[in-house]
C-alpha cells in the first residue's frame, strides 16, 4: 500500500473591502507582501463558482515563510455576505492565530490601524498571554506571547 504525505496548507483566503488597508495590517503584524495581481475571467470562475469575476488579490508571507494569507477584494461578482463581525461561538472558520514576540507592543502597533481587544489579556498557566482583537475591518485575529523566561 502506497504511504500518503499529508497535505502542506498552502495559505488562508479572506477577502477584503480594501486591500490596501489589509496589506498595511498584515505588514505591521510582521508578514511580508510576496505578490499582488489582479485574476479575471470565466476560468477563474470556475475554479471558484462564481463564473465570469474579477478579483484583486495579494499574497502575504509570515517571517518563517511557511504559512501564507491570500487577501481577495472581489471587484465582480460584488460581495453577497459578511461575516466579520460573527461572535467567537459561529459555526465556520473563525479566527488565525499569529505567535508575537511582545504582545503589548504589537497591540499598541496594531491599534494604529483600529485593532481592538475583543475581550481582554489573559494568561494561561504561565505559558502563554493570549488575547482575541478585533484586526482591519473587523476580522477575528488571536495574538499569544511565550512567557517562557520572562
Amino acid at each position: 500500500m502506497a504511504k500518503h504525505k499529508l497535505p502542506l496548507m498552502h495559505n488562508i483566503g479572506i477577502v477584503v473591502a480594501s486591500i490596501d488597508d489589509a496589506i498595511a495590517f498584515f505588514s505591521e503584524l510582521g508578514m511580508t507582501l510576496e505578490g499582488r495581481d489582479t485574476i479575471e475571467g470565466e476560468w477563474a470562475g470556475r475554479v471558484t463558482g462564481l463564473g465570469n469575476q474579477c478579483v484583486e488579490i495579494a499574497m502575504m508571507a509570515t517571517p518563517d515563510g511557511h504559512s501564507r494569507i491570500e487577501l481577495s477584494r472581489f471587484i465582480a461578482p460584488a460581495v453577497i455576505a459578511d461575516h466579520r463581525t460573527a461572535p467567537v461561538n459561529s459555526l465556520g472558520y473563525l479566527r488565525m492565530m499569529f505567535t508575537v514576540e511582545d504582545l503589548d507592543d504589537t497591540l499598541a502597533r496594531l491599534a494604529k490601524y483600529g485593532a481592538r481587544l475583543e475581550g481582554e489579556v489573559m494568561e494561561y498557566e504561565n505559558i502563554y498571554r493570549l488575547c482575541y482583537i478585533r484586526g482591519i475591518e473587523g476580522l477575528l485575529i488571536g495574538l499569544a506571547e511565550e512567557m517562557g523566561g520572562k
